[in-house]
């Protein structure tokens, strides 16, 4: 998983660096084009700006000392999102069938027999009812401190990466706020400079501003989304966790009562 967390990374970083360099050219450019084509229509024109052309262009005018340290934030964010989402996705167990199977196992070949099935199955509730099985010459109630505990485990590798989702969504509108907070002390000691208030001279810096606080708070919303996905798909998987849980302990008991 480190390896794949490695790779969208880099992967994320090379799509959003060819952003940034295409987006200077097409903005000194723009200028150009639009004065050369002042006989077509403004409507025309302004259906030939894609979105994808616009963000590039407002990329790049908010200043790369500020967008940059706010688009690290989305690209490290969403391969940490990313990678959870296919961990979780693979750890997402059919619990009943594997309760079905671990049962059948019991009753035919006994506890070896069902370790196998579980060492066979991937997922997070094979691996608890693996350590539930390796302690069942102990007694049922030390099967039960295993299941709880190794559950526990489980539970914590499922939560991984989760704290620098939170802190990316944090740290993205901060630096966008930091990026406004900049921008206007510029605009202020254009104003002190010339002794007057000119709308020309502060429009900059306020522009700059308003554009780093925007492109903060759209990556900040972007990982807010991946990250409260990624939280149902964990509770998802710990209720089901603890519902096998309880039923794996029924099964031993049932298998131990008969033998």
């Amino acid at each position: 998983m480190k390896k794949l967390f490695a790779s969208i990374a880099v992967l994320s970083m090379m799509s959003f660096g060819a952003f940034a360099q295409d987006a200077q050219p097409e903005a000194e450019s723009a200028p150009v084009e639009v004065a050369a084509s002042d006989e077509a229509a403004p409507a025309a024109q302004a259906a030939e700006v894609s979105m994808h052309q616009v963000l590039k262009e407002k990329f790049v005018e908010g200043g790369v000392g500020w967008m940059l340290p706010v688009l690290a934030c989305i690209v490290l964010g969403l391969a940490i999102a990313i990678e959870r989402i296919i961990y979780l996705t693979a750890a997402n167990t059919n619990t009943k069938k594997l309760l079905e199977k671990v049962e059948k196992a019991l009753n035919e070949g006994g506890v070896e027999k069902a370790k196998d099935v579980c060492r066979n199955t991937s997922g997070p509730v094979a691996s608890i009812f693996y350590q539930g099985l390796e302690r069942y010459d102990e007694g049922l109630d030390m099967v039960e401190k295993s299941v709880v505990s190794y559950g526990s485990v489980q539970m914590g590798q499922l939560e991984s990466g989760m704290t620098w989702i939170s802190l990316f969504i944090a740290l993205a509108p901060s630096l966008g706020f930091m990026g406004t907070v900049v921008g206007m002390i510029g605009a202020f000691d254009s104003i002190q400079a010339m002794g007057d208030i000119s709308p020309i001279a502060v429009a900059g810096g306020i522009k700059v501003a308003l554009l780093t606080t925007l492109f903060g708070l759209i990556a900040a919303v972007i990982l807010q989304v991946f990250y409260n996905y990624i939280v149902v798909k964990i509770d998802g998987i710990v209720n089901k966790m603890e519902d096998a849980s309880i039923s794996f302990m029924d099964i031993l008991l049932k298998y131990k009562s008969n033998h």
